[in-house]
């Protein structure tokens, strides 16, 4: 698991697939709508620190899905449409499932966020989001610093790469990407909104149509 530095407070941001120690988030039965199931993907495969490892990604358009490129060793790389080179995003091919359709993330919205447990059963959480537009430093000295939004939860691993969800319509406001535990016994996840993983795909989509003429 590897962490950075938020860049306001300087506090460790940790990031990373679960792994068999434990499990975040409560069982989830369901999903919150057909929808959501339909554009949710599970990661699993073997890590190179623990025995498995376990994320989750979601649809962003038809053929294309996105997931935290800290889960690269969990995504067929022959599947790999390429990753962002400022945030912690990376896309890949599928064959099936429907993308979501998005809102933007607003201070005090009611959140859900899915991801995988332990064994790989499906798991999510309840949140609000508690700060917009929050600055975190990058992972290299020439990166520009990442924004994200914070929303409060007990997420955690397993949830890398997963869907945030507007809890009351079901639309899709972000990718979780990061946790940060505070001193006062509270879980922030970091996540980031859809307008950013859009930007970030369409760069990459430029850039593979240049390096293809």
């Amino acid at each position: 698991m590897r962490a950075v530095l938020a860049a306001a407070a300087s506090l460790t941001l940790a990031f990373g697939t679960s792994s068999l120690a434990s499990s975040f988030g409560d069982p989830a039965s369901g999903f919150l709508n057909e929808r959501v199931g339909a554009a949710f993907i599970p990661l699993d495969g073997p890590s190179p620190t623990t025995f498995s490892a376990h994320g989750a990604a979601v649809v962003l358009s038809s053929g294309v899905a996105v997931t935290n490129a800290h889960n690269a060793n969990i995504v067929d790389p022959a599947a790999v449409v390429g990753r962002s080179s400022q945030y912690d995003l990376l896309f890949f091919h599928i064959d099936h499932g429907k993308p979501i359709a998005i809102a933007r993330p607003k201070t005090g919205q009611r959140v859900i966020a899915y991801g995988q447990g332990e064994n790989g059963e499906l798991r999510m959480s309840y949140g609000t989001i508690r700060r917009l537009n929050t600055p975190v430093r990058p992972a290299c000295p020439v990166c520009a610093v990442q924004h994200a939004f914070v929303f409060e939860s007990n997420a955690g691993p397993g949830f890398s790469g997963g869907p945030v969800l507007d809890a009351r319509t079901g639309r899709l406001v972000g990718i979780t990407f990061g946790y940060l535990d505070t001193s006062d016994g509270k879980r922030l996840m970091y996540a980031y909104d859809m307008a950013r993983v859009k930007t970030e795909f369409s760069a990459v989509e430029q850039h593979l149509a240049v390096a293809a003429r």
